[in-house]
């Protein structure tokens, strides 16, 4: 029998939990090590890695193995900040010895995963990329972490991000940090501020892993490696909030802010969100007849070499069926300004006294934090914060403008009768590194400089300013061979819906191509 063909059937088929059942027996060898080779471990979904952990196929202990060898074989991308290899392989060993004795295992036993490092986990830095910070120890654990270590999932460590989650790019200039590479080409960005999980994830360090969004920061990342993010909706914060991870996560906004989960894959998004919200895992939803808004706001001023991969996106929904609304959304981005930065460069100066008392992270105030911020551009952002800039506009940002901004959003959902919003995640792909500032200016077809930062948030800010779910997948790469994103908004709530859209677009579209690693 030929067991290579049979570990790639495998690899194909065990797309959900317990498909790998057939195939278990022809996996497992002598003395319970996994036949399976380092390089099929890592491109394993987070689907795929559970599966074949549960039906004996897989040791919990040689899968993280294979991806921490892959973390320090292309520790040059900067993807981690701590590399938590002791506790992950006592970890795994454990679900192992469960597994042996005949144990009822949890429903991620064994699945690696990584954690920005901006939210919490007891036990390990909880730095956020900045000096200040570097020796922080938080008292207790994120709950949407909590719920995934609870269901048997494994941190394999905190990645790296934009010092303080204040930037698109994830060039940290922090000396313990250092800039995070896009393994699609190591001499651009990834995005941010997620940037580090969502390397990790491209670069097969693991399959999935959890980021946070405040304009962009789950989205953009993946959009630009070639991977999945989803920003879930926040709405008004209480019942609203899919995510409820209050003063455990190093924040620049309670309004805007939220741990978000990304992946190599829709699917794998679909999973940790529904081990997070307690919730069936989401289905895909049939394209034809679905209804998807293309407004111009978002569609106007792409880079060339995107907008032929957007194009041919368009030209495959149309032909499955999906019907696109091509209804601008009037006076949004007025709306937005008035709402953007007076919330998220004013309310640091509530969010950070609270996010370090309730982690028990002493002697360090929002001044020592500013005072030790590494990173120009970052600097300069938490030099407005301190000077409050923004605090006579911010009533009206969160009592009138972004109350506005929300009835918008809602009225262009109903009123065109839509189940999505369809648009670019960014609008040109990953830009070189800025290893100088942080970020800086780009150039889009030729034309004069732009702010990195505003250019790469276009399209993402004004949904997270309005508290909607958002979902980037990948949309395919450019003539260059660099990813891009596309990107779909739902009405508040609508999260599992927008999943199931997601999963029905991933499979019209196909799966990206591995970087060269």
């Amino acid at each position: 029998m030929d067991t290579s063909l049979e570990r790639r059937r495998f690899l194909k088929t065990s797309s959900a939990l317990g498909a790998a059942a057939a195939f278990g027996p022809l996996l497992i060898a002598c003395g319970g090590h996994s036949e399976l080779s380092d390089a099929e471990m890592r491109e394993m979904t987070a689907a795929e890695a559970v599966a074949a952990i549960r039906d004996g196929g897989m040791s919990a202990e040689a899968y993280a193995l294979a991806l921490i060898a892959q973390a320090e074989r292309r520790q040059d991308l900067h993807a981690f900040i701590t590399l938590n290899k002791t506790g992950a392989l006592d970890a795994a060993r454990r679900i192992d010895a469960a597994h042996s004795a005949g144990s009822s295992l949890p429903p991620l036993a064994g699945l690696a995963i990584v954690v920005k490092d901006n939210i919490n986990m007891k036990d390990l830095p909880t730095t956020a990329g900045t000096p200040a910070l570097r020796n922080a120890v938080p008292m207790t654990t994120a709950p949407s972490l909590q719920k995934l270590i609870d269901a048997g999932a494994i941190v394999l460590g905190k990645t790296n991000m934009h010092e303080l989650a204040f930037g698109i790019t994830s060039t940290n200039l922090s000396p313990f940090a250092g800039p995070v590479k896009n393994p699609y080409d190591t001499t651009r960005i990834p995005g941010g501020s997620s940037g580090g999980t969502a390397v990790a994830i491209a670069a097969r360090m693991v399959a999935c892993g959890l980021g946070t969004d405040t304009g962009g920061s789950t989205r953009v990342p993946a959009a630009l490696t070639g991977t999945a993010g989803l920003r879930p909706s926040v709405g008004n914060g209480g019942a609203e909030r899919r995510y409820t991870d209050t003063n455990s996560v190093v924040p620049i906004s309670h309004t805007r802010d939220t741990v978000g989960p990304m992946g190599r894959t829709v699917a794998d998004v679909a999973l940790l969100d529904s081990v997070i919200t307690g919730t069936p895992i989401a289905a895909a939803v049939p394209l034809r007849g679905l209804r998807l808004g293309i407004p111009a706001t978002f569609w106007n001023g792409l880079d060339n070499s995107l907008s032929v991969v957007m194009d041919a996106v368009r030209t495959k929904l149309v032909n499955a069926g999906v019907v696109l609304v091509d209804v601008d959304i009037v006076g949004l981005t007025a709306l937005n300004d008035q709402v953007s930065f007076p919330v998220a460069l004013h309310e640091p100066n509530i969010d950070m006294p609270a996010y370090l008392t309730d982690s028990g992270i002493v002697g360090v105030t929002l001044a020592d934090i500013a005072a030790q911020i590494a990173s120009p551009d970052v600097k300069g952002a938490y030099g407005a914060v301190l000077a409050d800039v923004f605090g006579a506009q911010y009533a009206a940002a969160v009592g009138v403008y972004r109350p506005a901004l929300q009835a918008l959003y809602a009225s262009y959902f109903a009123d065109n009768a839509l189940d999505a919003i369809l648009f670019p995640t960014t609008i040109l792909p990953a830009a070189t590194i800025d290893s100088v500032n942080g970020s800086g200016t780009v150039s889009i077809n030729g034309g004069p400089p732009v702010d990195t930062f505003g250019t790469f948030i276009r399209n993402t800010d004004p949904g997270s300013n309005a508290g909607i779910p958002g979902l980037s997948i990948p949309a395919g790469l450019t003539a260059a061979g660099l990813p891009v994103g596309i990107e779909l908004d739902g009405p508040l709530g609508s999260d599992a819906k927008l999943l199931g859209i997601g999963l029905a677009i991933e499979a019209l579209l196909g799966r990206l191509p591995a970087p060269a690693l």
